[in-house]
């Protein structure tokens, strides 16, 4: 095998374990000895959940020998990010707030994983309640970027991204809010999907803003996001937003051929503000995507400007509304040394939750206060009614979107720290798609001239996660990026 265990996709691991030659405990021990060698520097890890995991992997190959027919996913090692709820092990969303917490459930997503015998190698590092673009927010961690330890993995599922790049797991979940999911896996090269809206069941993810988080996968090539998907998609009745929409076999999108397909070039997104190197890696990836079949048209989203003000007045207000729960009294981080309720809750939050944690809880409070609320949040709910026609008109020409993931490469750790609205710029590119609803996937394009990893981001309506995945795959088939791995020893 040409490959390392640690190496293989989802689909080269059910390959290797049908075929005989290893077991899934032999992969499984793969894994966990390159998160033994290489997470003291990654960080990608918040809770490694190593003799579960091989009683997961031995449970599988049990399975394998005694001629059992398997889903695809059957022994393929993972990790879920650290606001995914499991029965085992804590899920604290990175909080000091909720440190020591267990779940007395499994997530939705958590459930369907392990029905379809993934074995979960532990919970991934993230921006607390998943509110960051940096992964520099996380109360237990900073994690690095696999490709420079000096630059960040992105945020917030940036522990997902970097475990994912660095083979310390076949594939991972994330959650996407305004870019959670694609920032992070543009700036760790690899590939990362947010699904429609109510596509994949929420229940089970600790909320943050709950009209725009999407759970989706972080994976090493276009036809492990499609497997995973076959998988956590669907209608879900504990989930109120999940729509009863029919899940199709994403492995059957995947062609090579575009011959039909119309790409939507914004050209919001390629004004003159963008990065040149960033704008050459795009360019060129579209150059592709006209060699694999596709015609572009200009298209125009014209709210673009709207779009980060409008998604920090909204997800704020309703982070305000979800962490209100995380009082000291029903659970979680409790003070002591109060003398009444009033401290109680001052000196719970306070002592819980980080810096931007608070910040965001703040402004959405304010801008859902009496006097307000027409002003701000009413307003914001417009314009996100805006943006989301400027989508709908545009895919009048085109059957999808392509734009950068994001407006540079990553950035060094403690960069944009100390100026929260620089940080919020970084979602610039992804933010739509989360007021929007619609899917979209970054892909890597390439290395800059700083061997960095830059995203390709394609955008399709409602419910196409299978021409996000066609194209994405055409492209995948058809570049040739020239990355290779992380130089992580």
């Amino acid at each position: 095998m040409s490959k390392e265990l640690r190496q293989l996709t989802v689909h080269e691991t059910r390959d290797a374990l049908r075929d005989g030659g290893v077991t899934c405990q032999d992969i499984t021990a793969s894994y966990l000895e390159r998160i033994s060698a290489v997470d003291g520097k990654v960080n990608a890890y918040v809770d490694v959940w190593q003799d579960e995991a091989m009683a997961q992997a031995e449970r599988i190959d049990k399975r394998f020998k005694a001629g059992e027919s398997l889903p695809p996913l059957a022994g393929a090692p993972m990790a879920l990010k650290d606001l995914i709820c499991t029965a085992y092990g804590e899920t604290t969303c990175c909080s000091k707030i909720l440190e020591g917490y267990r779940s007395p459930f499994d997530g939705a997503v958590s459930t369907k994983l392990f029905d379809a015998g993934a074995v979960c190698l532990g919970k991934t590092n993230m921006d607390e309640f998943a509110m960051g673009s940096s992964c520099e927010n996380s109360a237990i961690k900073v994690s690095r970027n696999p490709w420079n330890l000096d630059k960040v993995p992105g945020g917030s599922s940036g522990g997902s991204a970097a475990a994912v790049a660095a083979d310390m797991c076949a594939y991972a979940l994330g959650s996407d809010t305004g870019g959670s999911i694609r920032e992070p896996a543009a700036f760790c090269g690899c590939v990362g999907l947010k699904p429609t809206y109510g596509r994949v069941s929420r229940y089970g993810l600790v909320a943050f803003a709950s009209s725009l988080d999407q759970i989706g996968p972080m994976t090493k090539d276009v036809e492990d996001a499609a497997l995973v998907m076959n998988v956590i998609a669907g209608q879900d009745p504990r989930d109120s937003t999940s729509a009863q929409v029919p899940v199709p076999d994403y492995t059957k999108a995947l062609k090579k051929d575009l011959s039909g397909v119309t790409v939507g070039l914004p050209k919001e997104y390629f004004e003159e503000s963008l990065n040149a190197e960033m704008r050459a890696k795009i360019q060129g990836a579209i150059e592709t995507l006209k060699e694999a079949g596709a015609k572009t048209v200009e298209v125009s989203l014209p709210h673009t400007d709207y779009a980060v003000a409008t998604y920090y007045v909204i997800s704020t207000a309703e982070a305000s509304a979800n962490l209100a729960r995380f009082d000291g009294v029903r659970y979680g981080r409790r003070a002591a040394g109060v003398r009444d309720t009033q401290e109680l809750y001052v000196h719970s939050k306070s002592q819980g939750f980080g810096p931007e944690v608070q910040r965001r809880v703040l402004l959405g409070t304010y801008v859902l206060s009496s006097g307000y609320y027409d002003a701000y949040y009413l307003k914001a709910q417009k314009a996100r009614q805006l943006i989301q026609s400027d989508f709908v008109e545009a895919f009048k020409q085109c059957d999808a979107i392509v734009a950068p993931a994001t407006p540079t490469a990553a950035f060094s750790i403690g960069d944009k720290m100390a100026d929260p609205l620089e940080m919020y710029l970084t979602d610039i590119y992804t933010i739509s798609s989360n007021l929007a609803g619609i899917p979209a996937i970054s892909v890597p394009c390439g290395l800059t001239d700083s061997k960095l990893p830059a995203g390709l981001e394609i955008m399709c309506p409602h419910f196409a996660e299978e021409t996000v995945l066609r194209i994405a795959y055409a492209y995948e088939q058809t570049a040739d990026t020239g990355m290779g791995r992380p130089p992580l020893n």
